[in-house]
């Protein structure tokens, strides 16, 4: 094992609490494994062992990642989420298959599933626009975190006004899914999509809101005004 994914663990079981760790069970349907720390002292273990990771090769760096992964325990997946966004200058077209396996083989909640792809793998998609297309391939996965990773790599672009188009596209693959956390996956692109594109997107709610799930519906129109939300909520077939 490399010395500085030994160190890691032993801090995090240093660090871990038997409270915080049975209280984070209950925002998960799944069967959950953590050490019990609080996300800010994750992001701090994480930021503390970047200093010694970040004069590797990028690849060395993804290894390292793939054994922390490899635990099946939240926070080690929460240490790669934090990891892999640093490495942003060095990505290459070829990593989004690093991606791909990563969400594909470990993610099982969807904490791990966003931490990732908000950040590393939206990151990636602004750098490579046209892997655009990849995502949307990972809408007709059969894997429930494929297909949300689909929708939440963009949340952030879409939050600062990039990717309507795409964001649209994304939802209409996944507009009928039948996945709750799939639905909450695209609502939630959606919702920040409108921040800067209420139009766009209240337009888009309306004209598939026959077909669009509610839960993913509430989702979309969370930040809209109190008129529209009425008028998107409305039954009216």
């Amino acid at each position: 094992m490399d010395p500085v994914i030994d160190a890691i663990r032993q801090e995090l079981t240093t660090h871990g609490d038997p409270d915080v760790r049975k209280c984070s069970g209950r925002f998960f349907r799944e069967e959950v494994r953590c050490y019990g720390l609080k996300t800010a002292t994750v992001s701090s273990i994480a930021k503390k062992y970047w200093k010694e990771v970040k004069p590797r090769g990028k690849q060395e760096i993804f290894a390292l990642c793939e054994d922390l992964y490899r635990s099946g325990m939240m926070e080690e997946a929460f240490v790669v989420s934090a990891w892999v966004p640093l490495l942003a200058d060095r990505y290459a077209p070829g990593d989004i298959a690093v991606f791909r396996h990563w969400i594909d083989t470990y993610i099982t909640n969807w904490a791990a599933c966003d931490s990732l792809c908000n950040h590393a793998v939206g990151d990636f998609i602004v750098r490579y626009p046209g892997e655009i297309e990849e995502l949307q391939r990972w809408t007709q996965s059969e894997n429930r975190w494929m297909r949300r990773a689909a929708a939440v790599s963009l949340v952030v672009p879409a939050k600062r006004g990039s990717f309507l188009t795409e964001a649209l596209a994304i939802a209409d693959l996944l507009l009928t899914d039948t996945d709750d956390l799939v639905q909450k996956g695209y609502g939630w692109l959606l919702k920040e999509a409108s921040r800067k594109h209420t139009d766009e997107v209240f337009s888009y709610v309306m004209a598939n809101k026959r077909d669009m799930p509610r839960t993913a519906l509430r989702y979309a129109i969370e930040l809209m005004p109190k008129d529209l939300k009425a008028e998107a909520m409305k039954k009216d077939w």
